[in-house]
């Protein structure tokens, strides 16, 4: 059986095996950007590593700058010098740099294996597909941690996201991150907007004034980052009381550095994680991106990814295969952000709202820190 895909601004065809190897010479090296970290170790030992297995003669260069992604990849093909073959974006990234013609369109069921019993990856993978240039790996969800030795005496642990900005029970510096995503919707949700509202509001100048009202309560009391492993370190040094961050690297701060820090789910934001390919590839690097793609998608892959941290597989069949953790022998299922005891309340992120309002609610979120 062959597949093919055809490869935008470059001549030719690469024929894939059923096995998954492309017919054609393929580079012996690849630059694979990922956001540093618990989640890309994970990434490492479920996909890296296990593909180096097979191909002892491929390099795999880890980078960790898909919190610059947009910016950076706007930037290389500005200047003519693309130097990353395959990127770890959000999904609302995913179609910004699709939008703007900097990450590949791909054919899903042409270049990506079916499920063990034959369903296609497009079936399989399902409404995670969210744009015809992203590549699902995984669902993960931006929520709270807190210490648990700093609840007040007297006080309940925080439930939810709206505990950050009650300084009265729960005084402390905080931890958020440096941009409008996540801080916009809780802001407004915890100063009563309804889930169903929020993204309407935000439409509206009103809207965006009273998100920034409701984050001045908090500003001065709040440090700012930019990389998901701040947020634990924060909380471990005990220099905050509650910060936000992806649910696996508190899982991995709790889990398996045992850290006094406690999960406050409610209002919990899910995300969609996965793979872009930098536009206009070298005919050789694509053939290899494809190939290390064909391998680190697939079911079991997929499922292998949750033994090392607790994001869910975007693949339907990848669910039924996750177990315990790799290293501590703990069931995973109850850590991932969509078991029961921890989605109520959860809202989703508006993928497509952010790429068409990102750059002009990064600019006045911005402008806000600077006041």
């Amino acid at each position: 059986m062959k597949l093919k895909t055809t490869m935008m601004g470059a001549a030719g065809v690469l024929a894939l095996t059923a096995g998954g190897a492309f017919a054609q010479d393929m580079a012996n090296e690849m630059t694979i950007v990922s956001w540093g970290g618990a989640y890309q170790q994970s990434q490492v030992n479920a996909y890296h590593e296990p593909y180096q297995e097979m191909h002892p003669e491929v390099t795999i260069i880890t980078d960790e700058s898909s919190g610059d992604a947009v910016a950076r990849m706007r930037a290389m093909f500005e200047a003519n010098n693309v130097t990353w073959d395959l990127v770890d974006v959000v999904a609302s990234d995913a179609m910004r740099l699709c939008d703007e013609g900097l990450a590949m369109p791909i054919e899903h069921d042409e270049v990506l294996a079916a499920a063990p019993d034959g369903t296609s990856a497009s079936e399989d993978f399902g409404d995670m597909i969210i744009s015809e240039c992203f590549i699902p790996q995984i669902v993960y969800s931006t929520t709270f941690g807190y210490r648990t030795d700093m609840v007040p005496e007297g006080a309940e642990p925080p439930t939810d996201a709206c505990a950050v900005f009650d300084l009265e029970t729960y005084p402390g510096r905080r931890a958020l991150e440096r941009r409008p995503i996540g801080n916009m919707e809780w802001a407004l949700l915890c100063d009563g907007v309804a889930i169903e509202d929020v993204y309407d509001m935000l439409e509206t100048d009103e809207g965006v004034e009273r998100a920034f009202a409701m984050l001045d309560t908090i500003k001065d009391e709040t440090i700012w980052w930019t990389a998901g492993a701040e947020t634990p370190q924060l909380l471990a040094d005990g220099e905050v009381f509650m910060g936000s961050t992806y649910n696996g690297r508190l899982f991995s701060a709790i889990a398996e550095q045992d850290q006094p820090i406690g999960m406050a789910w409610g209002y919990q934001m899910f995300d969609l994680d996965g793979w872009v390919i930098p536009e206009g590839l070298p005919e050789d690097h694509l053939a290899r991106v494809m190939d290390y793609l064909y391998f680190a998608t697939d079911t079991q892959r997929l499922a292998d990814q949750a033994a090392y941290i607790s994001y869910g597989p975007a693949r339907t069949s990848s669910a039924p295969l996750v177990g315990n953790h790799a290293e501590l022998g703990i069931p995973m299922g109850p850590h991932m952000p969509t078991a029961p005891d921890n989605i109520e309340g959860a809202f989703v992120f508006n993928y497509t709202w952010w790429a068409d309002y990102r750059d002009e609610m990064d600019a006045r979120f911005q402008a806000w820190l600077a006041q």
